[in-house]
């Protein structure tokens, strides 16, 4: 997804929105200088639904009125970095927060969010910290959380486990037993969407945690280029090629697209039995395949690794995604009267129905009214119990970082570059 757009990953109402390479709106058009209005831009899928309820409802009773602009998944990002610093940039965007964001604040483009939380601490308070701390850069708050929380879970296919004789795996021996158990089945054990590149790299981001713990990647991230060769990054590759040799992902995974629905149709119709994705896969699977999805659709954790130095109920994915302001905006105040409805309870329930996990301190009370209870209680408990959530490489990385990952991860895969190759790739990325 060139540089890439984390959540959700997949481009909603199908693939045709992803053909427009414009800024569409579900407004008026393109955001201008100042035209009395707030400019809203967000990543254009099925999550739209809500962010334009929240809109209509914030312009019932504002003088001031927003308007939701959209850019199609795929674009997000490469569209959001053309028009960010032009006077077509929005005064509200969609983004991951984490390396996302760095670049903007360090060209001075961002409005901290001291002010408007000093007048309403709600803007903080309501948010689980651990969440809200991921827009933190340098100190200083720069996005309100805006959808869902999304680790990345174990999908797996009941049917096609029990024929197999396979349980969800809770150790990596035991994954390793099911990729055999499948095989002999004629299964592809584990789908991957290896042409988008990213999901083959939440095998690599679980791998590292549960071996060296997320001190290693955090060091790397600020700058230690020797982490990459420690002895647990070397094993931690060890594993992932042992992975790929024993045929865990079949031969073609590099001509499988998980964003045009190839490799979530391999697991919904019997030809795969894993799917390792983020959580907003149940929804698109129900959507997809509904029938599939309610009867046969398991999900777990990632797999400990045991003597590994990370806590096998960490995860990694994306926290939530943030609203950022602009400071070139003309209206701050109603934008921090907008941001407000991002912790109601109306946000809240709406989140849930679309089977989006808030991260609001509120949500707990809620769960009951999701469309999916069971799922969304499994996650709740999942992140809220997390020793540590580990942001996506790519996402936590600055931009300019993202294609250089996705193609260590890729080649590495392939075996185009051995461990030292992936590992010098990794240190010559860029951390500012």
């Amino acid at each position: 997804m060139k540089t890439r757009a984390h959540l959700p990953r997949l481009v909603a109402c199908g693939a045709t929105l992803a053909l427009a390479l414009s800024l569409s709106a579900c407004g008026s058009g393109e955001a201008s200088s100042d035209d009395g209005k707030i400019h809203v831009l967000v990543y254009g899928d099925a999550s739209n639904k809500v962010e334009k309820q929240i809109v209509d409802t914030f312009n019932k009773t504002s003088d001031v009125k927003a308007v939701l602009d959209t850019i199609p998944g795929a674009d997000y990002q490469q569209k959001l970095q053309t028009i960010i610093s032009t006077p077509q940039a929005p005064d509200v965007f969609f983004n991951w927060g984490g390396g996302s964001i760095q670049p903007f604040v360090e060209a001075d483009l961002l409005l901290p969010l001291d002010d408007f939380i000093k007048k309403n601490p709600d803007l903080d308070k309501s948010f689980l910290p651990s969440v809200f701390n991921s827009a933190v850069v340098d100190g200083k708050p720069y996005g309100v959380p805006m959808r869902g929380t999304q680790p990345v879970l174990l999908f797996h296919n009941k049917k096609v486990l029990d024929e197999a004789g396979v349980t969800p795996p809770q150790t990596w021996d035991e994954l390793l037993d099911a990729v055999k158990k499948l095989k002999a089945e004629g299964v592809t054990p584990i789908a991957l969407g290896g042409g988008d590149r990213w999901p083959t790299l939440m095998w690599f981001e679980y791998l590292y945690d549960r071996i060296a713990g997320p001190g290693l990647f955090q060091k790397a991230l600020e700058g230690d280029k020797q982490a990459w060769e420690s002895d647990d990054s070397k094993k931690a590759l060890g594993m992932i090629r042992d992975l790929v040799d024993a045929g865990a992902f079949g031969k073609n995974y590099d001509s499988v697209k998980y964003t045009n629905g190839a490799s979530p149709a391999l697991l919904a119709s019997g030809k795969a039995g894993f799917e390792l994705m983020g959580s907003w896969y149940y929804a698109q699977q129900q959507q997809d395949a509904k029938a599939f999805a309610e009867k046969d659709l398991g999900y777990t954790t990632f797999p400990s690794v045991p003597g590994g130095k990370g806590d096998a109920a960490n995860v990694v994915g994306n926290t939530n995604n943030f609203y950022s302001v602009l400071k070139k905006t003309k209206h701050p105040e109603a934008v921090a009267e907008f941001l407000k409805l991002m912790y109601s309870d109306e946000f809240v329930k709406a989140q849930l129905a679309i089977g989006n996990l808030p991260t609001t301190t509120n949500t707990s009370q809620f769960l009951d009214s999701s469309a999916n209870p069971d799922y969304s209680r499994f996650q709740y408990d999942l992140v809220a119990k997390a020793p540590a959530f580990q942001l996506s490489w790519d996402q936590a990385y600055p931009p300019a970082a993202g294609t250089p990952i996705q193609q260590a991860v890729q080649q590495f895969f392939n075996g185009q570059i051995d461990a030292d190759g992936f590992i010098k790739a990794m240190q010559a990325l860029p951390t500012e």
